[in-house]
């Protein structure tokens, strides 16, 4: 059974830090591309962060890219998302995906989804 399980969510101020992990079990790891989406309060699902099986390659949504970085330990089955200046439209719960190989931006190529961790940034 597939299990991803999102830790490291909070209460914090604008232009603070959150390292958010995604702990992955059940599954092959280092073949499967991650992801990060969020989802605000009444509005749909977005794309944040992948990262491919590799490590090798990233691919980030301009709102996040410069403040947020995404990294994987494929010994620990971890994905992390470290998150600076943190700004109160980041607010959400943010999700972790795994996709078998290859995935870009869509959550429909995602096979497997955390329950996620809520992020509030007040200003």
């Amino acid at each position: 059974q597939v299990q991803l399980v999102e830790s490291g969510g909070g209460l914090v101020q604008a232009g603070g830090s959150l390292r958010l992990s995604c702990a992955a079990s059940g599954l092959t790891f280092s073949r499967y591309t991650m992801g990060w989406f969020r989802q605000a309060l009444g509005k749909e699902r977005e794309f944040v962060v992948s990262i491919n099986w590799s490590a090798g390659t990233t691919n980030y949504a301009s709102s996040v890219k410069g403040r947020f970085t995404i990294s994987r330990d494929n010994a620990k089955n971890t994905v992390y998302l470290q998150m600076n200046s943190l700004k109160p439209e980041d607010t959400a719960t943010y999700y972790c995906a795994a996709a078998f190989g290859l995935a870009g931006s869509k959550s429909r190529a995602y096979d497997y989804w955390g329950q996620g961790t809520q992020v509030t940034v007040s200003s």
